[in-house]
């Protein structure tokens, strides 16, 4: 699992709270440095292995958050993510991970998913975009928003060990989610408190969508 300044850490605790549920498992998390990072939200989490000492991965998972836009012109991070999938069995993503591994030249082709607010901008790297939680493409998986990490990591286990062990994980998690509003997609939401929504991120959106363009236009030049 990558891990990368100003990132959403549940993009990243969901699913690795999932993942190291798994017999025999090791979960890694990547970056850099060992340096503590710091979440967009201010939680600081510890990376357990550097780019020069991670291992060959079955897996590779690339969490989304604010941090992404940086990434994706990083050069450094898309060289590793790309030499990892090489041979990974699944290369996968949560939220706007997937704009990074579109950065990276790694869903062009390909059904992917991301945040809502995104989910338009995999046109811009190859991808065709599919308005669902979490999507499967041979060995791509692409999880949407934030939340939808638990659901996509489960989905992931289910692939890897089989559907009784994701179930047996998904019970002692007590994963049986009843929220209290019928307001987490824009599917279900009010029209008034989407579009309110809507006009909170739209300038964040637009930043991010400048960062997607230019990433777009270096992999035109890279074919």
């Amino acid at each position: 699992m990558l891990l990368f300044p100003e990132l959403t850490q549940l993009d990243l605790t969901g699913p690795y709270e999932v993942f190291a549920r798994a017999p025999d498992a090791n979960v890694h998390l990547i970056w850099k440095t060992l340096d503590p990072v710091r979440s967009d939200r201010g939680m600081r989490i510890l990376p357990t292995c550097t780019f020069d000492t991670c291992p060959a991965l079955d897996v590779i998972c690339i969490p989304g958050g604010p941090g992404q836009i940086t990434l994706m012109n990083d050069d450094e991070t898309l060289s590793f993510i790309r030499t990892q999938s090489e041979n990974a069995r699944l290369v996968t993503s949560v939220c706007t991970g997937s704009l990074i591994l579109g950065a990276a030249g790694l869903l062009r082709g390909y059904k992917a998913t991301t945040h809502w607010a995104s989910l338009d901008q995999l046109t811009l790297l190859g991808a065709e975009p599919v308005n669902e939680r979490v999507v499967r493409d041979r060995n791509r998986i692409t999880g949407a928003g934030v939340t939808s990490g638990i659901d996509f990591a489960l989905n992931v286990i289910a692939d890897i060990y089989g559907s009784e062990i994701a179930q047996n994980i998904q019970l002692h998690m007590e994963y049986d989610p009843e929220p209290p509003f019928t307001s987490g997609s824009p599917r279900v939401a009010p029209e008034a408190l989407l579009e309110q929504a809507k006009k909170q991120i739209a300038p964040f959106i637009e930043k991010r969508r400048l960062a997607t363009e230019a990433a777009g236009r270096q992999l035109l030049k890279n074919l």
